[in-house]
């Protein structure tokens, strides 16, 4: 796959709904800043994102220093092709990338981090001072000192579970740019197109076949016929299959109840809602929720 359209499909899925609401509900339940961004950047890929670590973003500003940043991005896209990779940069914060494949080639990296393993100390700052001061940057240090010490630090076991929750979601977003990329060489019709829309939209719990032909102005027969050739799904499947993905990004909010998820997803009763869930993804919405290591003990089922 080429760079150009590389970049023009992250570019895409970064517009997406379904990343949209990702992000947000990892930032919420977090506290990390995530960023989706092609394979080259030449940029601090997490500066001016939501939860930016304080200390990075007054490195950011300095050009010596922000050098060092871009030397983090440079080491991220130098790991095995495929694989989930983080680096550790002189001041002793964390940043990881998780690959986005499609169709075996890498497109970019979903990229969180800015994360200290270790508690912060005097000890530590002084060398990072040191350092700052060799490369003559010019770096407010009373504003570092006090961004550095309010670094909350993570466990290396709590990072990592976040880093898993990246490594599901990224399978999934796999998949999305995949249709998007069939979308765009089939030159998917005005008609599929406006379903797809509608289904993505989720406003309607009730969204029948017969309804959506109606909107389309089409047989409810030829619909059928021409929605499973475009998406190789059932209109009654394609819909299930959206509704709980996108359950999926509500249940990742410890905030959310269970119940909360199924409706605001679309889901007319939580009957309906297990049991869908059950069959998409192979266990039950507790039982998935549970399975998710940053979230133990927090699951909320309450109707």
């Amino acid at each position: 796959m080429s760079v150009l359209k590389a970049t023009d499909l992250i570019r895409r899925l970064s517009e997406s709904q379904i990343y949209r609401d990702y992000e947000s509900a990892f930032n919420k339940a977090t506290h990390l800043p995530l960023t989706l961004r092609p394979e080259v950047i030449w940029q601090p890929a997490l500066h001016g994102k939501k939860n930016e670590n304080p200390f990075c973003s007054v490195m950011a500003k300095a050009s010596r220093s922000c050098a060092a940043c871009l030397q983090v991005q440079e080491e991220l896209s130098q790991g095995e092709p495929g694989e989930t990779h983080s680096v550790t940069c002189f001041a002793g914060f964390c940043d990881t990338v998780v690959p986005l494949t499609v169709g075996g080639n890498l497109v970019g990296y979903l990229q969180t981090g800015q994360v200290a393993l270790k508690r912060p100390s005097e000890v530590a700052f002084s060398r990072i001072c040191r350092q700052i001061l060799s490369w003559g940057a010019q770096v407010d240090l009373t504003k570092l000192e006090d961004a550095y010490f309010h670094s909350q630090p993570l466990s290396r076991e709590e990072y990592e579970a976040m880093v898993r929750l990246l490594e599901i979601f990224a399978k999934h977003l796999s998949t999305v740019a995949n249709q998007c990329l069939v979308q765009k060489e089939h030159k998917e019709s005005p008609m599929i197109t406006k379903a797809r829309k509608i289904i993505g939209e989720g406003g309607e719990e009730n969204l029948s076949l017969e309804h959506m032909a109606k909107a389309l102005n089409v047989s409810t027969f030829y619909f059928c016929k021409m929605f499973k050739k475009a998406t190789g799904l059932t209109f009654t499947d394609y819909v299930a299959r959206t509704r709980v993905e996108r359950a999926k990004v509500l249940l990742l909010d410890p905030n959310v109840r269970i119940s909360e998820a199924a409706y605001d997803s679309g889901f007319a009763s939580i009957t309906h809602f297990n049991r869908m869930f059950k069959r998409i993804v192979g266990q039950s919405p507790t039982e998935y929720r549970r399975k998710l290591p940053a979230f133990k003990g927090t699951v909320k089922t309450g109707s």
